[in-house]
């Protein structure tokens, strides 16, 4: 199955169904093949997605379609994620916030251990303090790293829950 007929499969099951949060992950399905659609990807880059476009069965019973397809598009975005370089929206903005709050947490004990007057008073302090401006700090990398990403065209603009 090549990308124009994947979109179409889709597309059609989007019209199939009344149930709302089956419909997202169709159009989560459609976003991504389009979006792949419009890059410029090589014969090796598009003979891989058509196999892995291949490996989705069509004929599944309405009853188990939600859950098959929302493993599948899992595994087919995994699939382009690793084949095709490419990091989801927000990928270093969320890594990088999550490092600076752990970080700023723990230099904030260090800080509020060291020069608190009160032990324990020091380290809630330097904790409630570390934390926001680690994470301020990581986020503001992330951003950066993200924005750097998009300009080089290494982002697929999907998020899996």
């Amino acid at each position: 199955m090549d990308i124009n007929e994947a979109v179409r499969f889709f597309k059609n099951l989007i019209t199939e169904t009344e149930d709302t949060s089956e419909v997202k992950i169709y159009k989560k399905f459609v976003n991504v093949l389009l979006q792949l659609a419009s890059r410029d990807l090589s014969d090796e880059q598009l003979n891989g997605i058509h196999n892995a476009l291949e490996d989705i069965v069509v004929e599944v019973k309405r009853e188990e379609r939600k859950q098959y397809f929302k493993k599948k598009l899992s595994e087919f975005i995994k699939y382009v994620k690793e084949q095709l370089s490419l990091i989801s929206s927000e990928h270093y903005m969320t890594i990088c916030m999550s490092i600076g709050m752990s970080l700023g947490m723990s230099l904030g004990m260090v800080f509020g251990l060291v020069f608190g007057s009160d032990k324990s008073n020091g380290l809630v302090f330097g904790m409630s303090f570390g934390m926001p401006i680690g994470m301020s700090i990581g986020l503001a990398i992330g951003a950066a790293m993200d924005q750097k990403a998009k300009k080089e065209g290494k982002v697929l603009s999907v998020k899996c829950d």
